[in-house]
């Protein structure tokens, strides 16, 4: 049978080094994400917990909120913009404006999808015969009775089949005509051959109101399944009116009585009982649909604009002062979503960089007192590579998340992985006896079974597991006995040995230079008891 013994420890040796659950003797693992879930993290900053990339949610970039409004007119304390449907909730009948200035009702057969397939943020709303109807309350760009001047509306929409007559938007309204009748207003958007058709009708009205102004123009043949930038935008200084479809000038109009730059400019009149429409008869899907009350010089035309984002997990707590940290192992990838098709491209473990430039970065910070924080600087780390340098009890890690160089692409972290030594103090000392003296005892021990002993702590005291006299605990140091003078006669003493790691030693000596501290201790030894007696002359 003794035969066999070398080849069986061989065989659980190789075992451990394939299976990587061996790094060092005291090793321990800290997961976050995957099985382990995102719930240590205390930072989340432009970034979202993504489902349906991996089995497990991941984090990534959140994408745009909101449009950067550069000019003055274009504030971004909220005056500007007039209403907002993210979409965001998940579920249809929790969809809102979240501006506050239009009261939103949905039909049943509305529903929403989630990211990544949506195209900005974490959902977008699908149509496939129901509607979405805005009221306007008082304080609303398009509010009954207004007088609107620079305007802008935009959305993104991805048709499932975009065939003629498929109505995107309608807005209505009904304005006296002076004569005892009244105007149907109209801002209609639907489908013809492929492409939008935009037909505004009795909107525009001269100073006086004494004339109005229709208009119709359409953009480019779009693609089914694919997501595309919609913006109409009025300048009501010059009377333009513009349609741009992913950025891209696809018509202009004037609403001067000229009909160009320069004369009497008609600017929009609203009148009563008005609304939007969204959907109605349409199929496929709508995302961040805004209304402004402004002239938008610049829309955000990518998924993530160019921005970071960063997570920052909680202080965990690995257990001891000494503990070194040995690696950080992470896990991710990178996806995209261009044309309502998902591309999903899992690199494992691995530094998670990527040829788009498209990446993430890792930062880590420790220290032995959980509120570090404002003192310990963050200090750049490369995953899965060995850390000789990080020890502490407590620590804190954080990534930095970059888009690719197009903006549509991000990548993920789907498990984060702190491989450490738990650096766990020895175990107590065995066979503690104490002898009795006059005024003191002489308590000894045997060394700890540990080939990592620093030295030996003493408590002592004068209740049964409770050692508060004044100078206990103190250092033995590596001494296995030690004599404990200026006792009380007569008094019973109750004592019990612990020791400690030598890397503790040696880092509260670096680290506190010059102070007492006490090293952390392992466990207690079996108590022992003596009463000191004046001994007989």
């Amino acid at each position: 049978m003794m035969r066999y013994k070398p080849f069986i420890l061989g065989l659980l040796y190789s075992f451990f080094l394939m299976t990587g659950s061996v790094y060092g003797i005291g090793e321990k693992t800290l997961s976050l994400g995957a099985d382990a879930s995102w719930g240590l993290l205390e930072k989340k900053q432009g970034i979202a917990v993504v489902s349906n990339i991996r089995p497990h949610p991941v984090l990534a970039l959140a994408g745009e909120a909101l449009p950067s409004l550069e000019t003055p007119s274009q504030s971004s304390n909220g005056i500007s913009l007039d209403l907002h449907l993210s979409f965001d909730q998940r579920r249809p009948e929790h969809f809102i404006d979240s501006v506050g200035n239009y009261d939103v009702s949905v039909s049943p057969e509305l529903a929403s999808v989630t990211e990544p397939w949506s195209r900005v943020g974490l959902g977008s709303v699908l149509f496939s015969g129901g509607e979405i109807v805005l009221k306007p309350r008082g304080n609303a760009l398009f509010a009954p009775g207004s007088h609107v001047r620079d305007f802008s509306i935009e959305f993104w929409l991805n048709p499932q089949s975009l065939e003629t007559g498929e109505q995107i938007l309608y807005w209505s309204s009904s304005k006296p005509d002076g004569q005892g009748g009244f105007l149907n207003q109209r801002i209609r958007c639907v489908a013809l051959r492929n492409r939008l058709q935009w037909t505004l009708s009795d909107i525009f009205f001269s100073p006086g109101e004494r004339d109005r102004k229709s208009l119709s123009f359409s953009g480019p043949v779009l693609l089914n399944r694919s997501w595309s930038h919609h913006l109409i935008r009025f300048d009501a200084d010059i009377g333009l009116l513009e349609y741009l479809v992913n950025g891209r000038l696809e018509a202009l109009e004037y609403t001067s009585s000229s009909g160009r730059e320069g004369g009497e400019v008609f600017t929009p009149v609203i009148g009563e009982e008005c609304s939007f429409v969204l959907g109605g008869r349409f199929s496929g899907m709508m995302d961040e649909f805004r209304i402004y009350g402004c002239y938008l010089e610049k829309a955000a035309l990518t998924r993530y604009s160019g921005r970071s984002g960063r997570v920052e997990t909680q202080v965990l707590d690995l257990g001891h002062a000494s503990s070194q940290v040995l690696k950080v192992d992470v896990f991710g990838g990178k996806t995209s979503n261009y044309t309502g098709k998902v591309n999903n491209e899992y690199a494992g473990n691995s530094a998670l960089r990527f040829q788009d430039h498209s990446e993430i970065k890792f930062y880590m910070r420790m220290g032995n007192n959980p509120y570090f924080r404002n003192d310990v600087p963050w200090v750049v780390f490369n995953p899965g590579t060995d850390l000789p340098d990080f020890k502490g009890r407590y620590i804190q890690i954080a990534a930095d998340f970059y888009p690719g160089s197009d903006g549509e692409t991000t990548p993920y972290l789907s498990e984060l992985k702190i491989i450490y030594n738990a650096a766990e103090p020895p175990p107590p000392p065995p066979m503690v006896t104490v002898a009795a003296k006059d005024g003191a005892v002489e308590l000894s021990w045997r060394v700890s079974p540990s080939r990592d002993v620093g030295g030996y702590l003493v408590y002592y005291g004068t209740t049964k597991g409770e050692y508060f006299e004044k100078d206990s605990p103190f250092d033995a140091g590596n001494q296995t006995s030690v004599l404990i003078e200026g006792l009380s006669n007569g008094t019973l003493y109750y004592f019990a040995v612990a020791a400690y790691c030598s890397h503790d030693s040696t880092s509260l000596s670096a680290n506190y230079p010059g102070q007492n501290i006490i090293p952390e201790p392992g466990e207690f030894s079996r108590e022992v008891a003596a009463r000191p007696l004046r001994m007989a002359e």
